[in-house]
């Protein structure tokens, strides 16, 4: 069962081929890939975020406020008409992370965000997650902004498996066809040869870990998808402007 609700600190680092198959190598001693990861392969992801008319929640987010939190629509993969999918209300104050999310059908979710129909009687959804949501919703009407889609491989500790290590690729945007049944296709965000890392854990990092990352010489960064594909498009709306 996914987890639906809980804390935790993420870390988030950039990684060029040579560190990341370094890395990952390491690793296996310690962790192993969670059940997504076929053979060890990567996934793929699909979101789309949801912002009010004015961008007010990606706006204040780059602001780097004490507190801030999104809303985003996942699946796995490309869904179906008659898919669940995930709804996720995100949360970050003074650096903790909490996240609530609920099973939904995919029409469900739709319907839910943008006309604010409650979901109901299905045995997959988390009542209380989606009362919260729809406080979020009827305060912030928010609307697909974006689709952000990527690969990741994603690891779980043998000892500790609430420490969760994932590595994502292939990182694509794009502000058209707003629906996560419309397919994978957009405009890549980073350069090719990239993956971000992130280190998600509700307590401080194992020795071994830190350890691995000095060593390998892997430094934290400031990061997030949706901010840097949201500075991106305001720069690239700038430039249009000023070449009319």
């Amino acid at each position: 069962m996914a987890i639906e609700v809980f804390n935790r600190v993420e870390k988030k680092y950039f990684l060029d081929t040579k560190q990341f198959n370094e890395l990952t190598e390491r690793l296996q001693e310690y962790m192993n890939p969670d059940a997504y990861c076929t053979d060890g392969q990567f996934y793929s992801i699909n979101n789309i975020y949801f912002d009010t008319d004015t961008d007010e929640l990606i706006r204040t987010s780059i602001e780097k406020p004490v507190y801030k939190e999104k809303l985003r629509m996942r699946s796995y993969g490309v869904p179906k008409s008659d898919s669940l999918v995930f709804l996720e209300i995100k949360k970050k104050y003074r650096g903790v992370v909490n996240k609530r999310r609920t099973k939904i059908g995919l029409q469900e979710c739709y319907d839910f965000v943008e006309k604010g129909i409650m979901p109901t009687g299905e045995d997959y959804l988390n009542p209380q997650v989606v009362k919260e949501m729809k406080y979020f919703i009827d305060f912030y009407r928010p609307h697909p902004k974006v689709f952000i889609k990527y690969d990741r491989m994603a690891l779980f500790g043998k000892e500790d498996k609430e420490l969760r290590i994932t590595f994502d690729k292939n990182l694509t945007t794009r502000r058209e066809d707003l629906k996560l049944e419309c397919g994978e296709h957009g405009t890549p965000l980073l350069k090719d040869g990239i993956y971000l890392m992130e280190i998600k854990i509700p307590m401080s990092f194992p020795m071994w870990l830190s350890a691995m990352l000095a060593d390998l010489d892997i430094k934290n960064i400031s990061f997030s998808k949706y901010g840097t594909e949201y500075k991106q498009y305001v720069t690239d709306e700038i430039l249009q402007k000023k070449t009319v």
